[in-house]
């Protein structure tokens, strides 16, 4: 059987599902976002992708940063949720219960629900199409205390992370290997 040939498109799955947050304490807004990634790790960098006519577009562009909140298993609905509905319209951390924590290095609030929450400030916006790229740089991460074991490590395979794939969502699974195991010589 041979592969089909199909128009260019964005097949790149699975992504990490992540709600950022932008604007500040009193006014902020939840967007969900697939097309995220990182991008460097010295100095630690990442980017989002959004569309110009979003309503969190506009919030990020102002304020020059935003915060990636990654999601869990727990955290599907609200991630569907506040990546369907406008922020121009509703109040989504008001709506669906979610809890605003203040970052320490940006006006915009963390989601308190998230296990880990990324900082970020903007150093360049791209404007490649469809979809804008803000390239930002890595504040600070806020891991809740909770997914941390005895020896400090930051449990992130116990967060039941969330993943989206051509359209759907999905929790992670099992673990297949460590980095480097296939080359790990035998005791």
């Amino acid at each position: 059987m041979s592969k089909l040939e199909w128009k260019p498109g964005t097949m790149l799955y699975p992504l990490p599902a992540v709600m950022v947050t932008c604007g500040n304490m009193e006014n902020s807004n939840i967007i969900t976002v697939a097309w995220t990634g990182t991008v460097c790790t010295e100095p630690a960098m990442t980017y989002i992708s959004i569309r110009p006519e979003r309503y969190s577009y506009s919030l990020i562009e102002k304020t020059g940063e935003f915060v990636i909140n990654l999601t869990t298993k727990d955290l599907a609905f609200a991630t569907d949720f506040v990546g369907v509905k406008s922020g121009a319209d509703i109040n989504k951390f008001e709506v669906l219960g979610l809890t605003k924590e203040k970052a320490k290095h940006v006006q915009c609030p963390l989601i308190k629900e998230s296990p880990l929450s990324i900082e970020c400030k903007v150093v360049d916006i791209k404007k490649l199409g469809s979809h804008h790229m803000f390239l930002a740089e890595v504040l600070c991460v806020d891991a809740d205390e909770k997914y941390m074991n005895e020896q400090n490590k930051f449990c992130l395979e116990e967060c039941n992370l969330l993943t989206y794939s051509h359209g759907q969502y999905y929790s992670l699974g099992e673990n297949l290997g460590k980095f480097g195991f296939s080359v790990k010589k035998s005791d």
